[in-house]
């Protein structure tokens, strides 16, 4: 379904809880639900879901660009997300 793979993005093998991990497991979530909605227009709990995930994705995106400017550029250029 999704072009993301999220094991590239994780640290070591245990890595659940890294911020680019977190955001490239959303990525592939908001994916999913994005294809849903296109297909139920009426389902308004899952788009309220969707824009909460959304917007935990964007904290992480920006934890981690005030870590690392050149890790979130490697970031969104994996999960090919425009900013």
């Amino acid at each position: 379904m999704s072009d993301i793979n999220t094991a590239d993005f994780k640290l070591n093998e245990k890595d659940t809880g890294s911020s680019s991990f977190q955001v490239a497991i959303l990525s592939e979530r908001i994916n999913s639900l994005t294809e849903h909605l296109k297909s139920n227009k009426k389902d308004n709990s899952s788009r309220r879901g969707l824009l909460k995930m959304v917007a935990k994705r964007r904290k992480h995106l920006d934890y981690v660009r005030s870590k690392s400017e050149e890790d979130y550029k490697k970031l969104l250029e994996g999960l090919k997300l425009r900013r």
